[in-house]
């Protein structure tokens, strides 16, 4: 049985009481400070105050915290809008938000299963959105702006996590590899690439997913009324 369907052990009188959600919401807390890395059954117990032994009469293992874990945060993604462009505007942006407030969600995005009550709730407002939409182009839709997610805020933690282990933000990188670039570029071996960095405008993050999604949600736009 799976740990959406298990029932939590009966409650009992202990100096530390227990249950999933406090269980769930100290390793979303040892994750949101310190990463994937900081959580594992010993130390959100410690956290709580409890024995390792005692988790396991609410969870089966890591994975199924984990599972948890992203679940909890499924509950801050909530997609709105009056027509599937909007919801799945929504849903990129408001996935987006969750991933920046909880970097460890990048890492696990796209893996297991999302079956949790948030998860399916998320997916239900998607699916209602579709509802006009030809049954076997749902899924591609949705598949194709889950991907544009994922990659887009992957690199975008990559590069964070780049910039706190080095010191160096994108201006001093840009410092750093322009004469590189210079010299390389006076080779007259790649042109097409040497007028893009020198002449094409250079978005910030925040633009530069917004256009990205546009371009996708043009095109999804652009088949579904073929």
């Amino acid at each position: 049985m799976l740990v959406w369907e298990r029932p939590e052990p009966p409650s009992r009188p202990v100096p530390a009481p227990l249950d999933r959600e406090r269980i769930v919401r100290a390793a979303v807390r040892l994750a949101d400070e310190d990463g994937l890395e900081a959580v594992s059954l010993r130390k959100v117990a410690g956290a709580l105050g409890v024995g390792p032994m005692r988790l396991y009469g609410y969870l089966a293992g890591k994975d199924e915290l984990l599972d948890l874990m992203v679940d909890a945060v499924h509950a801050e993604i909530r997609p709105v809008g009056a027509d599937w462009r909007e919801v799945l505007q929504s849903l990129a942006e408001s996935t987006r938000r969750a991933v920046h407030a909880h970097e460890w969600l990048a890492d696990l995005l796209g893996g297991r299963p999302q079956l949790g009550p948030h998860a399916l709730a998320r997916g239900e407002a998607v699916m209602a959105s579709l509802d006009g939409v030809a049954l076997d182009a749902v899924m591609p839709v949705v598949t194709a702006v889950e991907a544009y997610v994922i990659g887009a805020v992957r690199r975008e933690i990559a590069e964070r996590r780049a910039e706190r282990a080095t010191g160096m933000d994108e201006r001093r990188w840009q410092a750093s590899l322009g004469p590189y670039l210079e010299r390389t570029f006076a080779t007259g071996r790649f042109p097409a690439l040497a007028t893009v960095v020198r002449d094409a405008a250079h978005l910030d993050a925040d633009e530069t997913f917004r256009l990205g999604l546009t371009y996708l949600l043009d095109g999804i736009g652009a088949s579904l009324t073929r």
